[in-house]
């Protein structure tokens, strides 16, 4: 029995090929209690919409949201039976697919997703919260990070194409939070300057990691190549390893046009089959794509591989602990949409898992959440002036609403504080304590 139903006054008008490639946004879901599931959603969406300092609108006229004298963003509902029935059966998933469906629009997205942010563990009530895992999705088993899967998990977001990251990145073709000045952050950071910013948090990364003439270097995630050139340039050689073959393409051209190619070593390979002996091993936002389960195996494989007196810098985006522990076994938009198998993490989550499984501890840790959230309000910002670009590159409007919320949607969090992103050092306690 198909679990969609299409009523075209609930759902949005797609081509017949674009509907083809977002099912889940063409249909509406019909699950078991698909009404009931609505009218719970309906009335828990506004219970918590009294909560959050956002103006919401709906077609008749009705307003919800904590009522203020100051200027509120505007959340419009304009399909709310639509909305109701896809929160209802999918929850956040829901939420999310909503807003690329356009049942819900705004002309602030991230002004309307930080406050939710904000009290992302107050919304629900605690009651309501035990019941989550019974009624909302389920990971997929082919999405666990299993050597199997983790290939093709990496592949649906970072093999999309080199093209499309180029449209927002900048020159550095850099994925990750960049490290401002404080005059820079304070004044809020332009792009003339963000390639610096990105340039300034690998160069912290490798002082971290003590990484200079001769030294040997292990970087687990190789993105576009950017640390790779970067500790060359210092007289270290380096190994990277990737599971992105469009990334590993790119990385490589530009090692041999900068000159390197006798010092770089790029392998698409699984970071669990890495050998050798290495001075120093960094890794830029990469743990995130790891998942829960295989967190052991990550840090015995650096424990394994780092020399005697070696250091290890890692970047890592973070959350607060309980709300990792709430949320490990949820399913979410942003695993079904942006990164498949994905899972954060929070600070006492490393140091227990380093203490617990290798002789890893953590000695050093630089905080820098502010720096993120303007990093991915560069990144947006950018996109969006190069839609037409997008275009060209053979993205539809649905994927760019996709994208666009992605963005927001981290952005928010790191605003509020619900986010973090922390650069870490690691040393090896040579017995084991």
């Amino acid at each position: 029995m198909s679990t969609k139903t299409r009523d075209p006054r609930l759902v949005p008008v797609l081509s017949a090929e674009d509907a083809a490639r977002w099912p889940d946004i063409a249909d509406l879901p019909r699950r078991p209690f698909t009404k009931f599931r609505a009218a719970a959603a309906n009335r828990l969406f506004r219970y918590a919409a009294k909560q959050i300092d956002v103006r919401i609108e709906y077609p008749d006229g009705e307003l919800t949201g904590l009522q203020s004298d100051a200027v509120q963003p505007r959340m419009i509902i304009r399909r709310p039976r639509s909305f109701a029935r896809r929160v209802g059966s999918g929850g956040l998933i829901g939420f999310g697919e909503a807003y690329m469906a356009g049942d819900w629009t705004t002309d602030d997205l991230v002004g309307v997703l930080t406050p939710f942010a904000a009290r992302a563990a107050e919304l629900v009530p605690k009651p309501l919260q035990t019941l989550r895992a019974l009624v909302l999705p389920k990971q997929p088993a082919s999405e666990e990070n299993t050597t199997k899967n983790t290939r093709s998990n990496i592949a649906r977001h970072y093999d999309l194409s080199n093209d499309l990251f180029s449209t927002f990145l900048d020159e550095t073709m850099t994925y990750s939070s960049g490290l401002f000045t404080e005059s820079e952050l304070s004044a809020g950071p332009e792009w003339a300057g963000f390639a610096d910013a990105q340039r300034r948090k690998v160069d912290r990364l490798l002082d971290m990691a003590g990484v200079g003439e001769g030294s040997r270097v292990l970087e687990i995630g190789t993105g576009w190549g950017e640390l790779c050139l970067r500790a060359a340039a210092r007289g270290a050689t380096v190994r990277s390893v990737t599971l992105s073959s469009e990334q590993r393409e790119l990385a490589l051209r530009r090692v041999a046009e900068a000159g390197f190619a006798d010092r770089v070593q790029i392998d698409l390979l699984d970071y669990r089959n890495i050998d050798g002996e290495f001075d120093a091993v960094v890794s830029v936002e990469m743990i995130e794509a790891v998942g829960q389960k295989y967190w052991p195996t990550y840090f015995e494989t650096i424990d394994r591989v780092l020399a005697p007196g070696g250091r290890v810098a890692i970047q890592a985006i973070t959350m607060p602990h309980d709300r990792m522990q709430a949320s490990r076994n949820t399913y979410t938009w942003v695993h079904k949409y942006i990164f498949p198998g994905g899972q954060l993490t929070s600070l006492p989550a490393l140091d227990a898992v380093t203490r617990e499984h290798t002789t890893l501890r953590l000695r050093d840790e630089h905080q820098m959440g502010a720096h993120y959230a303007e990093t991915l309000r560069l990144w947006r910002e950018r996109f969006r002036s190069r839609r037409a670009r997008v275009r060209e590159l053979g993205f539809d409007d649905t994927f760019m609403r996709m994208w666009d919320f992605y963005l927001a949607y981290s952005e928010a969090g790191f605003r509020a504080g619900y986010l973090d992103v922390i650069q870490l050092q690691f040393t090896r306690d040579e017995i084991r304590s």
